[in-house]
């Protein structure tokens, strides 16, 4: 039975859980009695075998499907069923033959691919030659051979290349995204078996490591060769999925193959996330199964008592089955009820809402203005499950750096042993502003200087020059701690490949100032100082983490002196500082403030002379710490930490990272969307908060901005209580909290509070840490969320994930969140919705994102145009399918009390099968699709407009009750009216039409007209498209009404067209076309007359733009006017480089005046704009005018 399952692709063994991974190079005998799988990968899901069974019980596991399959074996059962089997076949095998083409379409493309990847050749050292195998046939312990720009065939282990240093170079795009390449280095040892086949074959090296996981950044293990043990960590590790550049051969050890290989384990099912809507649905369809059982227990309950009081009457000619009783009628009548009336849980549904968001997902994808020509990156819906959640945002949390920022860096200024450099001043010793025609330093006395850099004080330079001791260690520090690698492709042409754009402009601006950085070895790092080379001995590297925050070298240099180099925060580094070094620390700490003032970015830098001695005996339990496979970090962390302590402060570098384009009117225009802007950055205060002045997120006009940066847990909680207080006085010491659910699943919900004025609040790391403790997370909440615009400044990625999830949990509101780097990963993931932008930081938060772009400025697009137009088409979506189907449904439970409960249908079967697959189903997808209220010019003019999607107000409970009792209001009209107009009526020729045909066909029809009526008003933006779709179906129905009804049909399939002549007999009737007329007019009525009750009286937020926007097609507005206002500040911001050309040349010109505006260009240019052109050069407020 096994191997019969086996051969059907299903695994019944369950695979132990792997500890360690111990293996021996070339020694597959040993490797292969651990039972490590092979190098061969399987991601289809089905085999010919399996696919329509699998993919069957996959589909069923759905409840509408499900739901069908049950109705249909219902119909199966001839004494409860009413309707004929094909009324519900037809639908389902069209909605399961859809799906089930679409998975064989995609598994076997995934056949395809796995074969081609399977059957790729490389070349393993097998029995001392290189052989060429099949990739699935590589197994763990081999060692292989790859070249240049061939595919990494499995995670290995680098033993040596061609490359000096044994390194290599790799681009890990199929991984991470990012198309950089990086450097992996091998092992000192291994190296020296260069490309020797014979001393590959011998060598027998032992690996034991962390089993398989999926941690692409991290790896832990040990290699044990001729009794001596070396650490292995990630650096000398290829995984498979990257791409060979730049080297003409390695080597490698296959440590992870197939499954096992990081790749793979990275290819599991990501988090599933679920729009409000979906939620509501979900909700709503429970309702919907048990209003249908209301329905027809009702209905069984009228057969039982009809049957009891009038059944009688027809057992003479109707006789009754043997045991059948009343009782037994109205049970079966039950059944056969819920069969007639299941079209209020339509299947088409779930199908429609589908291709909805594909749809509006590729009117994203398509939007060229959001397609940013710089980086040729246009804007992607990585998913189409939440397009209508864009159009509900309440809080956006952001990323700064690379987000709001280009993380373009350069080095600006610096503070060197108490003394400030980087500013430019005049003879008066007055500060001069930097512009493009300052007088730049000339680096022409240093040839292997970057011509690329500029810098601006010349002090600086000469004071290099001059010899200063501590300049000179301040540069020699930035051109030997860090972690950059150097390219030298031509003579005095260095290219520096740095992780971070921090760094490389470090290590630039040293470059630049005389001390290069040349080459590096795993143990020297080769500098040319002031013309002078010299060669460091790298004793360790103390790496940079996100709980470190600094990072350390160990070096010895040319004269035998061993000296700690250290960089990192400030407030790390000040912390570890030598008693002597605190005068010295209060005037940095000055220059730190005044260059976090102007938004630059700064680090601390400190160096210490060890003891030789004391660091042998350092250098020993270091190695231990290293070599431990057991909790490796937290013992090297407690390592460093005995060594990085009275450290000399040598000074402070600060590094610029400009404003993206059109970041300030982006946060402008969402504010007055009321979307509430939380920046969760790990920058200092200082630097975060002009970087918030800056982009319009802080403002003067803002009546008070609190900052909390207290170091106990009690003080924090004061100070946001004091904060809460000011802003709302009344407030109460309980938060006022709603709790929500089903099924005892309680959520605590606070609500907004009161709060008069606009606030902001500034709260660092430390403090955030105790705000987020359990005790204390409502009261952050409280105060926050009365704040326009809060910024957490030294934060984690972990606490920017902590805070994300505290509003998610306990506010009742949609929460987007935005960054570019991999920090930013957790938090776009906790989001409701993740937003990545594509920059300088690779691309692991675009690969974790639902939605990606190249800039902060495409988010008001994304939110303000296609996020509410997604929002508005799908509740109208929802609104009108309930109602067609309801409505449908409920003209059924009418009839039901006219024909003695007998569940006889009222329309024709044909009628209810190509109701919602043929005669409604397009004319809803095109208003789904193209409608808008207004065009993507008027939603940014009036960010108001997004409220609505906020407050739920398009689509809810009430406005689903609301569709009930305009449902039930229509099914009346399209009953009786057409009843009593066909009760005891003949046609001009005295012939009968009061039969159960020609008012089954009247029915139907007046049904089908009044509710693609109901569509057109429903419909605020009319396209060819919707037009065609309109006229079209109902254009089919009468054809196929015709075709039906035909004496052809019936002389063919007499049992299925039993209704021969009906449609040539009624739809010649000047009174049926006067019902249908009639039917219409009142089921219109009511809805016509509400519309413009509420427009003149309550008119809302859309009516009242849609009034102005007829206005400006007929009469032409005036040119409005916008006051400047001057920003009046005390504080000091150098924050002054150019966003955008200004209007100066415009209002010289005199043109704005003689420009009529219907033609007045844009503010900004097409090309780079911050804001491209559909943003408006003008904000006008509409408020909504109070309840009456």
């Amino acid at each position: 039975m096994g191997s019969l399952l086996s051969a059907c692709g299903i695994n019944i063994k369950k695979k132990k859980t792997e500890e360690e991974r111990h293996l021996r190079a070339n020694d597959r005998e040993f490797n292969l009695s651990c039972q490590y799988a092979n190098n061969a990968i399987k991601t289809s899901k089905y085999n010919i075998f399996t696919f329509l069974p699998l993919n069957l019980f996959e589909q069923f596991q759905r409840l509408a499907n499900a739901y069908f399959v049950f109705l249909l074996i219902l119909q199966l059962i001839p004494q409860i069923s009413s309707l004929s089997w094909f009324t519900t076949v037809v639908p389902l095998l069209l909605v399961l033959s859809i799906t089930l083409a679409k998975d064989l379409s995609d598994d076997i493309t995934r056949h395809k691919n796995d074969k081609q990847v399977n059957n790729r050749k490389v070349e393993v050292l097998i029995d001392r030659e290189l052989k060429s195998e099949k990739w699935m046939n590589v197994q763990v312990g081999d060692i292989i051979k790859l070249e240049n720009n061939e595919f990494v065939t499995a995670d290995l282990l680098l033993l040596s290349s061609s490359e000096p240093l044994n390194l290599v170079y790799i681009e890990t795009a199929e991984l991470d995204g990012e198309t950089n390449l990086k450097v992996k280095q091998a092992l000192t040892l291994t190296g020296k078996l260069g490309n020797d086949i014979q001393k590959l074959a011998a060598f027998n090296g032992e690996v034991r490591c962390e089993p398989p996981n999926n941690r692409l950044d991290k790896f832990t293990g040990t290699l044990t060769m001729g009794g001596e043990t070396f650490a292995l960590d990630n650096e000398r590790i290829l995984l498979r999925g990257c791409t060979l550049r730049n080297t003409e051969w390695c080597f490698g050890l296959v440590v992870f193959g197939g499954p096992d290989t990081k790749l793979m384990q990275n290819s599991g099912k990501s988090i599933f996330k679920r729009t409000s809507i979906d939620r509501l649905m979900n909700g709503l369809v429970l309702f919907i199964f048990g209003f249908l059982a209301f329905m027809c227990t009702i209905l069984s309950i009228g057969n039982g008592i009809w049957e009891y009081q009038e059944g009688n009457s027809f057992i003479v000619f109707l006789p009754r089955a043997d045991g059948a009783n009343a009782a037994l009628s109205a049970f079966l009548t039950f059944w056969s009820y819920v069969i007639i009336l299941n079209t209020v849980v339509p299947i088409s549904l779930y199908v429609s809402v589908e291709i909805l968001r594909l749809g509006n997902s590729y009117f994203i994808d398509w939007d060229r203005k959001m397609y940013h020509v710089k980086s040729n990156t246009p804007a992607q819906a990585r998913t189409t499950t939440l397009n209508e959640e864009l159009g509900q945002i309440k809080y956006i949390f952001s990323d700064k750096t690379g987000t709001l920022t280009q993380n373009i860096m350069t080095f600006n200024r610096c503070s060197i042993n108490g003394k400030s450099y980087g500013e430019v001043v005049d003879f008066a010793g007055q500060r001069i502003e930097i512009t493009e025609k300052t007088e730049k330093v000339d680096f022409s006395w240093n040839q292997l200087a970057d011509p690329k850099f500029s810098f601006h004080d010349h002090k600086l330079v000469e004071t290099v020059k001059m010899g200063s001791p501590e300049v000179q260690s301040f540069f020699r520090l930035l051109a030997l701690c860090h972690t950059v690698m150097p390219e030298e492709k031509t003579e005095g042409e260095l290219f520096y490949q740095a992780q971070s754009p921090d760094e490389g402009a470090l290590v630039t601006a040293a470059r630049n100032f005389g001390f290069v950085f040349r080459a590096r070895t795993p143990e020297t790092i080769s500098v040319v100082e002031m013309g002078v080379p010299k060669t460091y001995e790298l004793l360790a590297v103390l790496d940079f983490n996100n709980v470190r925050k600094r990072m350390s070298v160990i070096v010895r240099n040319p004269e035998g002196r061993l000296i700690l180099y250290c960089k990192g925060a400030d407030t790390i580094i000040f912390e570890r500082l030598h008693p002597s070094c605190s005068k010295l620390m209060e005037v940095t700490t000055e220059h730190l403030n005044e260059y976090a003032g102007e938004g630059l970015r700064t680090l601390a830098l400190a160096y210490k002379d060890l003891d030789e001695d004391m660091f042998k005996e350092w250098r020993l339990r270091h190695h231990e710490a290293s070599t431990a496979l057991e909790d490796r970090e937290e013992k090297l962390d407690a390592i460093y930490e005995e060594i990085e302590k009275d450290l000399l402060l040598l000074g402070a570098s600060a590094v610029e990272d400009k404003l993206q384009d059109g970041v300030p009117q982006t946060i402008e225009q969402l504010a007055k969307a009321d979307i509430k802007i939380w920046v969760l950055t790990g920058d200092k205060q200082e630097t975060a908060e002009n970087i918030g002045y800056a982009c319009n997120m802080l403002r003067e006009e803002m009546k008070e901005i609190f900052i909390v940066a207290s170091n106990t847990a009690e003080e924090v909680r004061e100070e946001l209580v004091n904060a809460r207080r000011k802003m709302s006085p009344g407030s109460g010491d309980e938060p006022p909290i709603v709790k929500s659910g089903l099924f005892g699943k309680k959520s605590q919900v606070v609500e907004d509070e009161e709060v008069d004025g606009d606030y902001g609040l500034v709260i660092n790391g430390h403090s955030l840490a105790f705000a987020l403790q359990k005790d204390m997370q409502l009261e952050l909440l409280r105060t926050a969320c009365m704040c326009q615009t809060v910024i957490c400044c030294r934060v984690t990625p972990l606490q920017k994930a902590q805070v994300v999830e505290v509003v998610k949990k306990h506010k009742k509101a949609v929460t987007l969140a935005i960054g570019d780097g991999a920090n930013d990963v957790s938090m776009i993931k906790t989001a409701h919705i993740g937003v990545g932008i594509s920059g300088q930081e690779g691309m692991q938060a675009v690969l974790s994102s639902d939605f990606s772009f190249a800039q902060f400025r495409y988010l008001q697009r994304l939110l303000l145009v296609h996020g509410r137009w997604s929002y508005l088409r799908m509740c109208n979506f929802l609104r009108y399918f309930f109602y067609k189907n309801f409505t449908f449904t409920f003209v059924h439970f009418w009839y039901g009390f006219f024909c003695g409960f007998s569940a006889q249908t009222v329309y024709d079967e044909w009628f209810i099968t190509l109701y919602n697959l043929m005669y409604t189903a397009l004319p809803v997808l095109g208003l789904s699709l193209f409608d808008q209220d207004v065009n993507d010019r008027w939603s940014f003019q009036y960010p108001q407009l997004y409220a609505p999607g906020q407050l739920n107000q398009y689509f809810s409970k009430m406005a689903f009750a609301r569709i009930l009792l305009h449902s039930c209001y229509s099914s009346l009209i399209l009953f009786f009216i057409p009843w009593a107009a066909m009760c005891d009526t003949v046609r001009d020729d005295g012939k009968e039409i009061a039969d159960y045909q020609s008012f089954a066909l009247l029915a139907q029809t007046c049904l089908l007209i009044a509710v693609s009526v109901q569509l057109g008003l429903d419909t605020n933006y009319w396209t060819a498209v919707n037009q065609f779709f309109l006229w079209g179906s109902l254009s089919v129905y009468f054809a196929v009404t015709f075709t039906l009804y035909s004496n052809g049909m019936y002389l063919i399939f007499p049992s299925f067209f039993p209704f021969i002549g009906a449609a040539r007999n009624s739809l010649n009737q000047p009174n049926v076309w006067l019902t249908i007329f009639l039917t219409t007019i009142l089921c219109s009525l009511p809805v016509v007359a509400k519309r413009f009750f509420f427009i003149q009286v309550k008119p809302t937020i859309n009516d009242k733009v849609r009034h102005k926007v007829r206005q400006a097609k007929s009469v032409p507005p005036p040119p409005p006017t916008r006051l400047s206002r001057r920003r009046v500040s005390t504080r000091r911001s150098g924050y002054a480089f150019s966003h955008a050309r200004g209007y100066g040349d415009l209002v010289t010109s005199g043109r704005f005046l003689r420009i009529p505006i219907k033609t007045r260009s844009s503010l900004f240019p097409h090309t780079e704009t911050p804001v491209a052109d559909s943003t408006p050069q003008t904000y006008r407020i509409i408020f909504e005018e109070p309840q009456r």
